[in-house]
């Protein structure tokens, strides 16, 4: 067997594993929760961005399904308020507020209408993202547009819904949509500055200066024509390192959040979706909307939480 081979033979069954546990996943989700497992209520408040179609979309519908009450969001109002009619016609519990997470004042503003008509909020999932490129493509035309929403603005929704979570005895919880894309250590697709990568590898010494330092110097390179030997990853460059900034930011909220005392924890995790058939890939993915969705699901009702700072896909831990 060549080496051509062997390598078609290994991407089988890396697929067949995937198409397995796809599977098992499925039959899982089929399982209701039990009585004792439901800590939630139809007054627990759960926050959406970006969910007016996509994963969003299905983040909110199937949290509307276990009861909670859903805050769905999005930058245009028309399209939300439809989004949430949808979801409202099936008798759920969901309402829309416009939210611009690139905006400060669109967030100040959603904020304050949370905190008069909910008091606060229990579960917070940042979803709202954008990608350019399509495919091979890696243009970094919008490389400002890509970390600023995919970056940036989670990043403030989190500083942001942290003063707003209500105490809880289960925990209150925060969960980003992010990418393998963005891996520290992806065989494919990674820094190749050693020295930097050990730096954003070490979650005691993260800082927030770091990140953001990380994602202006690609910035700043990308006005100058210089990013393309800068040793950033080769793969989608700008959206991989906006979903970098992502994971090593939740590792050090994660962090900063640790002490808090029980009943008032607060719970802070990533994961993939996979490559989900929405327009953000061109529909060109392999993996559903409802099941690039679970995942975030999973996290946002486990009934022991107690888990923070991790990276998981396919409801499993991943390596940042």
């Amino acid at each position: 067997m060549d080496n051509t081979e062997k390598q078609m033979d290994k991407k089988e069954r890396a697929k067949e594993r995937r198409e397995k546990r796809r599977q098992e996943i499925s039959l899982i989700r089929s399982i209701p929760y039990s009585d004792h497992q439901r800590w939630w209520s139809a007054e627990t408040i759960a926050v959406v961005t970006g969910a007016n179609r996509g994963i969003g979309f299905q983040i909110a519908h199937q949290l509307g399904l276990h009861g909670l009450t859903v805050v769905l969001t999005s930058r245009e109002t028309a399209v939300g308020e439809e989004s949430a009619k949808v979801l409202q016609e099936g008798g759920l519990k969901v309402v829309f507020h416009q939210l611009d997470v690139t905006d400060q004042e669109s967030i100040d503003t959603f904020c304050s209408w949370i905190k008069e008509n909910y008091g606060g909020i229990d579960i917070l999932i940042n979803n709202a993202g954008f990608n350019h490129n399509i495919g091979s493509e890696n243009s970094v035309e919008f490389a400002e547009k890509v970390i600023a929403i995919n970056y940036t603005g989670a990043k403030n929704m989190i500083k942001a819904a942290i003063p707003l979570m209500k105490p809880n005895t289960a925990g209150a919880c925060i969960v980003t949509v992010s990418s393998r894309l963005g891996r520290l250590n992806g065989r494919k697709n990674r820094i190749s500055d050693d020295a930097l990568r050990q730096q954003l590898e070490d979650a005691d010494a993260l800082s927030e200066e770091l990140i953001d330092g990380t994602v202006n110097k690609f910035l700043e390179q990308v006005k100058d024509g210089s990013w393309t030997t800068g040793g950033w990853p080769q793969n989608n460059t700008d959206y991989s390192l906006s979903k970098l900034a992502v994971n090593a930011y939740t590792r050090l909220v994660a962090r900063e959040l640790a002490g808090r005392p029980e009943g008032e924890k607060i719970y802070v995790n990533c994961y993939c979706p996979g490559w989900v058939k929405t327009a953000m890939t061109g529909w060109a993915g392999q993996v559903t909307p409802e099941e690039g969705a679970d995942t975030a699901i999973w996290l946002s009702l486990l009934p022991d939480m107690r888990i923070s700072g991790k990276f998981f896909a396919e409801r499993r831990e991943i390596h940042f």
